[in-house]
């Protein structure tokens, strides 16, 4: 790191070097030094030779630092508190985020060594500098260091400020409630307490007194919070800025998303608002890009299940779909699968929407309708790319469903989702598409149908034996393979899992292999019922007997195998 004078040099011949500013331009700056002092970077701004943006891009090429828009990153207020304000002040540095031993800093100025050396010593930490703009970084200090910790203390302080619920056409003050800095540290709050909790959605809707505040974790939506009514506008006009929507349009739906940072993870934010009775509700859709990506043996596979289904993935072609409801996690398990495949010898493209996780070795496609990118057009892109393995996000109608029918025929490997109840479903499902009987028999290999079921807390749960009833209507003595005792367990609720009894998911399965016998019905279009009989004989277990089983083993509870399940093998 150099010495300040050098660095100073080296400022404003990096500026000279990028065509920014002129020798005598500098020349006139460090005079200016010499007689008043302060730093370089601000007095060659102050005299309007160069702009904060310009300083920027310079330290950003000419030495690698890293320029950062702090609008776009939600700080953890935990992280905030590592450095004194005092001293965040007097260095003009917000912290953004801690990983192991390492602490991320937006300085204004990411040179000044007797800066960096102060705060490695004050915290304990190696010090990872990233520039910022002056304007951004004392903005952010304002914010997070005056500031809110908790949902319930962004409350207080966006309603002391005493927001109104506004008439339709107050579009102005919209606009400056969504931009008021208590509203950004509510929202901010909401999002950043949302990650932190591992939640997958946030639903924000107003009810006849109070705007209710709900997470969906582990599949479930739960209250976390009923603000007063009065802040739905600011907080709904808020998000909006956010996405870039409409803020005077609450009458029709909107869509729209949000990229941020939270802390060190990158989150994708899709947003949907609906006009209700009461306003608009807004629900967001939380994706963590740097998320673990889970490998085939964390997903909740029996041996059985594990051992045909990575004997399909490495098939050299054909058609393996995977099947569920909304969020019963298709797409993470066609991403396990994809890991496990992946290798540099072999070409593998995905078309997604969104793309949720980054894979070594693939090459992933965003749809995008605005552009013209759907699945099929960019399926179609993808298979003139020469590629080894696809994956289709999703096959949503008839033109998807045939290209990737012809793809699996045509020497490809292909894997994609639908939203069908069960495995034989999906049979009828592309038949119902528009796809011919002959060419689904030839080009299917197999169906998994899966649902996800919430682990039993580790910490709190305890055994217990079911009653003789209870296990004769679920023929739960069968599952034994020869146990005498039947013991299942239950979640007590304790502090670590917020007192629900559970923490995590795993998920259940069934899968079918497309044989010689499947394949007579696929021509003749037989049901979904006939096929699943079919299967039966040759050994197939369904979504129910799988969750029983995890039951027994002490993963889930019956109750939660019953909630996923009874649609299908009630």
């Amino acid at each position: 790191m150099p010495l300040p004078q050098q660095k100073r040099k080296m400022l404003g011949e990096m500026l000279i070097a990028e065509g920014l500013m002129s020798h005598e331009q500098l020349q006139r700056a460090l005079a200016e030094q010499k007689l008043h002092g302060g730093r370089i970077g601000i007095i060659v701004r102050s005299m309007g030779f160069v702009t904060e943006e310009d300083i920027i891009k310079v330290l950003g090429k000419q030495m690698g630092i890293q320029p950062v828009a702090l609008s776009s990153i939600i700080i953890d207020p935990d992280v905030v508190k590592i450095i004194p304000e005092t001293m965040a002040r007097r260095h003009q540095v917000i912290p953004l985020f801690k990983k192991d031993r390492i602490l991320t800093l937006a300085m204004v100025d990411p040179l000044n060594v007797f800066a960096v050396d102060d705060l490695r010593r004050a915290t304990g930490l190696e010090i990872q500098p990233v520039v910022s703009s002056e304007t951004d970084v004392m903005k952010s200090i304002d914010r997070f260091y005056g500031g809110t910790s908790t949902m319930e203390e962004a409350v207080k302080e966006a309603d002391v400020q005493g927001y109104g619920v506004m008439p339709e056409d107050q579009v102005i003050d919209l606009q400056r409630v969504g931009d008021d800095t208590p509203m950004i540290k509510l929202v901010n709050t909401v999002i950043s307490q949302a990650v932190r909790e591992g939640a997958s959605d946030v639903h924000i809707e107003p009810d006849a007194d109070v705007l209710r505040i709900r997470y969906r974790v582990d599949g479930i939506l739960r209250e976390v919070m009923t603000p007063p009514r009065n802040l739905q506008a600011g907080v709904v006009s808020r998000i909006k800025i956010m996405a870039d929507l409409d803020i005077a349009e609450k009458r029709v739906p909107q869509d729209g998303r949000i990229q941020m940072k939270v802390g060190e993870k990158d989150v994708d934010i899709r947003l949907s608002t609906l006009p209700t009775i009461f306003g608009e509700k807004i629900v967001m859709r939380l994706l963590d890009k740097s998320g673990i990506l889970l490998g085939l043996e964390d997903l909740g596979l029996t041996a059985d299940i594990l051992a045909r289904f990575e004997k399909m993935i490495r098939r050299p072609y054909g058609l393996l779909l995977v099947t569920g409801p909304t969020g019963s996690g298709k797409t993470t398990t066609l991403y396990a699968a994809l890991n496990r495949i992946s290798s540099i010898e072999r070409n593998v493209i995905t078309i997604e929407d969104p793309v949720e996780y980054q894979i070594k070795y693939i090459n992933q496609v965003q749809v995008n309708a605005k552009a013209g990118v759907t699945f099929a057009n960019g399926l179609r892109a993808i298979l003139r790319q020469d590629p080894d393995v696809v994956m289709v996000g999703e096959i949503r109608d008839t033109e998807t469903a045939s290209i990737a029918i012809q793809a699996a025929l045509t020497g490809h490997l292909v894997f994609s989702t639908l939203h069908t109840n069960d495995a034989a479903g999906a049979v009828a499902r592309l038949l119902d598409m528009g796809a011919e009987p002959f060419l689904v028999a030839s080009s299917l290999i197999g169906v998994a149908a899966q649902r996800l079921v919430r682990k039993v807390c580790a910490h709190c749960k305890a055994p217990f034996t079911p009653t003789p009833d209870l296990i004769k209507s679920l023929n739960l003595d069968k599952l034994m393979s020869g146990q005498k005792e039947i013991r299942l367990v239950k979640g007590a609720g304790c502090q670590q899992c917020r007192h629900t009894g559970y923490s995590g998911r795993i998920g259940i399965y069934e899968l079918l292999p497309i044989d010689e016998g499947i394949r007579d019905l696929i021509v003749v279009k037989a049901s979904s019922g006939a096929i699943r009989n079919q299967a039966i004989q040759t050994g197939f277990a369904g979504l129910r007997l799988h969750g029983l089983a995890a039951a027994l083993k002490g993963l889930t509870t019956l109750e939660e195998v019953l909630r996923v399940s009874q649609e299908i093998e009630g």
